[in-house]
């Protein structure tokens, strides 16, 4: 809100506090579930699949009509439109129509007074089954050459594992995970006047959110307006599949002309939403006798779930991070897609990056191991540099400052130092080992969907000197809006009382680009100060022609503006412009330069820029148990020049413990028919205060500085710091060899203590 700002500087590079921070600690943040409820509001629940894939016999639904204050009950018959809550291929379907392909699919939609009684007559619909044997893991998908398209290669140089001394082959699984955001999904839909619909939607896609239920309902684009105001976490969760809940209240409303709310419970959003991708990776790598790589196969396997949805995206950007910092002069780089009958599985922090980089850092653990050399060493030894620059699609790395991060890292950490104390500790403890790593980020920052890197905004000065701002970027917790308000600020030279943030609406920003691959900031920052610029530019000239004097020359800060002689306070300004007949409205846009890719022989530039980081790690396990601390953590990543210093730092933190429990603890079981054992907090467990390393030491690189010309010249935050905690799965990795003398490793993600009791065992059998 507008009034938290009117102590603090507008000024960029400046740490600010979220624009919502005394919302949220006095509980006034309005979240969709807070918005009052109209008389009438019809409240919603899906009859789901008990099966993972059979096909639809009949249904019996008059049970679920008769069953107390249910007002409607719906089916893939009722949709006027398209069944399709699909981001891209059309094969995600708003309710099942004569087949089900994962466990818990939706396939009728019950409208009743209140959610209990929804939720308790979806449940008593009759379907008849004729069950099929489903396909449910990477190892079923690959044997029944399931895919959801085709395999996909990238390759350079001449890959001949035979011409180095020194040869090692493994390989490594790679857990999924739940998004568990704090506000789980929902949608409220309201009929407006002539057709028209209103959806307050928890969604990092308005945009695709309005295409797909205008297409859904058989409408117009333009008669379908979504809003966001705010999120309570996304983390790729509400990228796309916000649209299934969206469009059930959206044909609710439309049917029945009553306002519409969905509010999935816990269990239910878990089951019936997509996840990270599960991965395996198979290695086999050649090296020298200083571990530099000299020859790479790795082929990679993801678990796609029943469609498509991202999965092409996701799983190509973990072919462009499987070098992370080192230089792959002869490498192929397989990609299996696999189709499985589970849910679909989704975008998630990171984007597939995570699992590439995951990997390859297994490979110079590996290396390092089989060498008896340092791994940090070994890392160091195939990072690019010059005359090794350039990735295995083709795009030179000119800004790579990994090397610079890890050194300063090494040295403020005591790394050395403390690698020989755990070395001592080792060899007087034989029940408790200890491990520590140093893994370093580099991370590509821009959507590899080259028409996505676009973004618009809306910025409004009144006449008593206020701003309003809209963009198409939407809050989920990151402090996107607090950046992109201290950016229009500082345009105008105003404090930051005076910028009003508005929701995201399709009907201010339209064709807007999911708030996602990290590029909020990046995209909306600049189309937001190009908007703010087009007005400031008439309000200069305007004070020059009153002065005398050249544009340029107008200065404005500190509320007030100086053209000349003439100083006059910013509302006064836009007053005289008012009244002399001058727009004080401007759209804004932004379209990234530079980048373009062809897929179909994966070359070219799909990264603007890359984000670099650094951590070390230090970890300590139980023999007898499996259990494990995470002792201490140290980061040190880049985020150019920072807009806003201490959410940039709270994002460092934030991404690194998330990892963590990617790494650690989280884990997604489903038992053989299909069902997800894990679809609460109960089973499922994320990390909490806890489970933070009690040292744990976080700092932004002060010598970064985008060298491309990205607003302000920062650098993106939310993504890349989520790898920094590959350095905790790599220390618990050396805690497990350590144990064994062992000189394969085996561990596995996440690093349940269950995993590394398995990797203990398998290392000393």
């Amino acid at each position: 809100m507008a009034d938290a700002h009117s102590t603090q500087s507008p000024k960029v590079h400046a740490s600010i506090k979220h624009d919502s921070a005394p919302l949220h600690v006095t509980g006034t943040a309005l979240y969709t579930d807070d918005v009052a409820e109209p008389a009438g509001m019809l409240h919603l629940a899906f009859g789901r699949s008990a099966h993972a894939h059979a096909r639809i016999l009949s249904m019996d639904l008059d049970a679920v009509r008769a069953a107390p204050d249910v007002v409607a009950v719906f089916t893939a018959a009722d949709i006027p439109g398209d069944n399709n809550v699909a981001p891209v291929a059309k094969d995600d379907k708003l309710m099942a129509d004569g087949e089900v392909v994962f466990m818990g699919q939706p396939i009728f939609l019950v409208a009743a007074k209140s959610t209990k009684a929804a939720r308790m007559a979806a449940k008593l619909g009759r379907i008849d089954y004729d069950v099929l044997t489903p396909i449910l893991t990477i190892a079923e998908a690959r044997a029944a050459n399931s895919l959801i398209e085709a395999t996909q290669v990238m390759t350079r140089g001449a890959v001949d594992l035979d011409a180095a001394p020194h040869r090692v082959s493994g390989s490594l699984e790679i857990g999924g995970q739940d998004h568990f955001y704090l506000e789980g999904q929902i949608t409220i839909a309201t009929p407006m006047e002539q057709g028209g619909m209103h959806l307050l939607c928890s969604t990092q896609h308005p945009s695709e959110v309005q295409h797909l239920v205008a297409h859904l309902l058989h409408v117009n684009s333009a008669d379908v307006t979504v809003e966001v105001r705010r999120m309570g976490g996304g983390f790729g969760g509400k990228e796309t599949q916000a649209s299934l809940f969206a469009a059930a209240a959206a044909l609710v409303a439309a049917k029945t002309g009553k306002p519409a709310k969905y509010r999935a419970d816990r269990d239910e959003d878990m089951e019936i939403t997509g996840k990270r991708h599960d991965f395996t990776a198979d290695y086999d790598v050649a090296f020298d006798e200083s571990g530099r790589i000299t020859s790479l196969r790795l082929e990679l396997a993801s678990r796609c779930g029943c469609s498509t949805d991202l999965s092409p995206a996701i799983n190509d950007r973990a072919l462009f991070h499987s070098d992370n910092c080192y230089f792959l002069e002869n490498v192929e780089l397989i990609s299996h897609r696999f189709k499985t009958h589970t849910v679909s599985n989704t975008a998630f922090r990171g984007f597939g990056g995570p699992q590439g980089m995951l990997a390859i850092e297994r490979v110079m653990d590996a290396i390092a191991v089989h060498l008896g050399r340092d791994p940090l060493e070994v890392r160091q030894d195939n990072f690019y540099g010059p005359g090794r620059d350039v990735t295995p699609y083709r795009m030179p790395v000119t800004d790579f400052v990994a090397d610079r991060i890890v050194a300063d890292l090494v040295a403020a950490s005591d790394y050395a130092a403390r690698q020989a104390d755990i070395a001592r500790f080792n060899a007087t403890h034989p029940y408790l080992k200890r491990g520590i790593a140093v893994t370093p980020v580099k991370f590509g920052i821009s959507f590899t969907t080259s028409h996505l890197n676009q973004a618009g905004a809306l910025v409004h000065c009144y006449v008593d000197g206020s701003v309003s701002l809209n963009h198409g970027g939407t809050e989920m917790g990151q402090g996107l809006n607090i950046k992109v308000a201290q950016i229009v600020a500082d345009v105008f030279g105003l404090n930051l009382d005076k910028i009003r943030i508005t929701a995201t609406r399709t009907d201010k920003v339209p064709n807007t680009s999911a708030t996602a691959a990290s590029s909020g900031t990046d995209l909306n920052g600049w189309a937001a100060y190009n908007a703010a610029m087009t007005i400031r530019e008439r309000l200069a000239a305007f004070m020059a022609g009153r002065n005398g004097v050249e544009s340029e020359s107008v200065v404005f800060e500190g509320g007030v503006v100086r053209a000349g002689e003439e100083v006059l306070g910013f509302a006064e300004v836009c007053r005289l412009a008012h009244f002399n007949r001058i727009s004080m409205s401007s759209t804004g846009y932004y379209a990234t330069p530079k980048i373009h890719y062809d897929r179909k022989t994966h070359t070219g530039r799909p990264f603007l820029y890359f984000a670099y980081g650094a951590s070390v790690s230090e970890v300590e396990i139980d023999t007898f148990t499996g259990e494990y601390k995470v002792l201490r953590a140290d980061l040190l990543h880049d985020v150019g020049r920072s807009i806003n210093p201490a959410i940039d730092l709270g994002q460092v933190e934030g991404a690194f413990v998330q990892g963590m429990g990617w790494l650690t603890f989280e884990e997604l079981v489903y038992n053989d028919k299909g069902r997800l054992l894990t679809h609460a907090p109960s089973t499922y467990k994320i990390p909490c205060a806890s489970d933070r390393p009690k040292a744990l030491n976080v700092d932004l690189w002060r010598a970064g500085e985008n060298r491309e010309p990205t607003i302000h010249r920062s650098k993106a935050v939310g993504e890349p710091p989520f790898m920094l905690a590959n350095s905790v799965f790599s220390a618990l990795s050396f805690a497990v060899a350590a144990a064994t003398g062992s000189r394969k490793l085996t561990l596995d993600a996440p690093a349940t203590p269950e995993r590394i009791l398995r990797a203990l065992r398998e290392g000393t059998a």
